[in-house]
């Protein structure tokens, strides 16, 4: 069976399923339908074997790494270095069902490597790079330009068998408010391309109305990423978000995991540490905090995230 008919049940083979040599599939024991996963940005100070042993003592199912610039993973390295950092996490107990890549354009020759490596390596979920708005056309202008490499990238990802998910990221890129990825979805296939909603980021641009953005989008939603915020001042007295510990912020978590109970997706889950951590939270190479009060919020926040799933009889 090719690689790309098990995108559909995405989260399953990443989480442990092998192919045995006679190409029947041989699932892990207790492999979970949605694995929740550390986003590593915040464990750049650390190497691959390190991050393993903490994410295997703080009990995550799996790892969402960095492979972009200036991430754990030169992506004009990722040939040599990709596939070792998988067998590493793996090695400990940590699959490694999703990345967070730069790419945006199928044609790009790194991009098209760093794709086919992950895809060999086991990896189904990438998260795309961020496209801008040109200002000086309309935003339909800016989002007809897109739909083509929307279009591409996806027919590359099925080739490959991969899933790219674009990100909802508040301010002024494309997809902030939500609804403009629906543009850029809408003729793709979701089982290739889609959307990997982040909660916090929606809720950020949409207020109340951050529902309705789910909902348009719900059918390309393929992997989601969780944190929680607040709006606080600045020290100049600017309001600004403020990322804080799970169950602590303004999201309203209730009324999420309503709706993406609905979704049946069986995805990674990516559960972002954003809030400050030494400088750690921004991918810096060093941190002032010591490391072990990192690793303590990190589990807070898993702990709390898979009690509220299961509360909600959103099944791991």
């Amino acid at each position: 069976m090719e690689r790309r008919n098990f995108i559909s049940t995405t989260g399953l083979s990443a989480a442990g399923i092998t192919l045995a040599g006679n190409g029947m599939a041989i699932p892990a024991a207790k492999s979970p339908k949605r694995p929740l996963c550390a986003f590593t940005k915040c464990l750049q100070f650390l190497n691959f074997e390190q991050i393993g042993e903490v994410l295997a003592r703080l009990e995550f199912d799996g790892a969402d790494i960095t492979v972009r610039p200036d991430g754990q993973i030169e992506p004009a390295n990722v040939k040599a270095e990709l596939p070792k950092a998988v067998k590493t996490l793996q090695k400990a107990g940590i699959a490694v069902p999703l990345m967070v890549t730069a790419v945006t354009d199928a044609a790009d020759p790194l991009s098209i490597e760093t794709l086919k490596v992950a895809a060999d390596a086991g990896i189904t979920h990438y998260r795309m790079g961020w496209l801008s708005y040109d200002f000086k056309k309309t935003i339909q202008q800016n989002l007809d330009g897109y739909k083509g490499s929307f279009e591409k990238l996806a027919k590359l990802n099925e080739k490959l068998g991969i899933h790219g998910g674009y990100q909802n990221h508040s301010g002024l890129h494309v997809g902030a408010p939500v609804w403009d990825l629906y543009d850029l979805v809408k003729e793709v296939d979701p089982k290739y391309l889609g959307v990997q909603y982040d909660i916090r980021h929606a809720t950020t641009e949409g207020g109340y109305c951050w529902l309705l953005g789910m909902k348009r989008v719900a059918p390309w939603i393929r992997s989601i990423c969780i944190k929680d915020f607040v709006w606080g001042k600045d020290a100049k007295g600017a309001w600004k978000h403020q990322n804080v510990l799970l169950g602590e912020g303004m999201v309203n978590f209730k009324e999420f995991f309503k709706e993406y109970a609905t979704l049946k997706v069986e995805a990674p889950v990516s559960i972002h540490f954003e809030y400050d951590l030494g400088g750690a939270e921004s991918g810096k190479k060093t941190t002032t905090m010591d490391p072990e009060k990192i690793y303590a919020m990190m589990k807070k926040d898993l702990d709390w995230l898979r009690a509220s799933m299961k509360k909600n009889q959103i099944e791991l």
